[in-house]
């Protein structure tokens, strides 16, 4: 078996494999060349010229697993981290639908600052400046119009926070939200 010719045959593969796992492209091209290195290493030991492909996917996934837990020591784990399961949708996911719709009911100076800030991912200082706004006056702005969206959803969900202010989760009001 040629090292080459097998590397030439599945490296594209392999890149979208690790991909589909790890965010990060320098990551990713960290992990591809860890597994051409085990793959030199260790590619006598496959007997049969059709295992290779699923011998090395194996290499990668246990690569994938090896790099995630050397990420994760030392780090302490979230209730969230130990009790996901594929599937299950969030409080965020189920809410993000009102999002959209509460943000198009305030003003429309508020909805087009959320929208560009929250929505879009454009810096507070970046929207100021554009703007021709202090940053001090954005930055109290931004959280007035954050609050009335809160209370947005407040007439419309009973929601239940945690000590850090996060959602946990929510009971809808009834027939009493036309927003969303």
């Amino acid at each position: 078996m040629n090292l080459d010719a097998i590397w030439n045959e599945y490296r594209a593969s392999l890149k979208a494999f690790l991909h589909s796992n790890v965010s990060n492209p320098d990551d990713v091209d960290d992990l591809l060349q860890e597994i051409l290195i085990k793959t030199y290493h260790n590619l006598s030991d496959v007997k049969e010229t059709k295992k290779v492909k699923s011998w090395l996917f194996q290499v990668a996934n246990n690569s994938i697993i090896d790099f995630y837990r050397k990420r994760a020591k030392g780090k302490a784990l979230t209730q969230d981290e130990l009790w996901y399961t594929e599937g299950d949708v969030t409080v965020h996911q189920q809410l993000s639908k009102c999002v959209l719709p509460f943000i198009q009911a305030l003003p429309e100076d508020e909805a087009e600052m959320l929208t560009a800030i929250d929505i879009h991912g454009q810096s507070q200082k970046e929207y100021a400046e554009k703007n021709g706004i202090k940053y001090t006056t954005l930055k109290s702005r931004v959280q007035k119009s954050r609050d009335k969206m809160n209370m947005l959803f407040r007439e419309c969900c009973e929601l239940s926070i945690d000590k850090h202010g996060n959602i946990m989760d929510f009971q809808a009001k009834g027939n009493q939200c036309k927003k969303c």
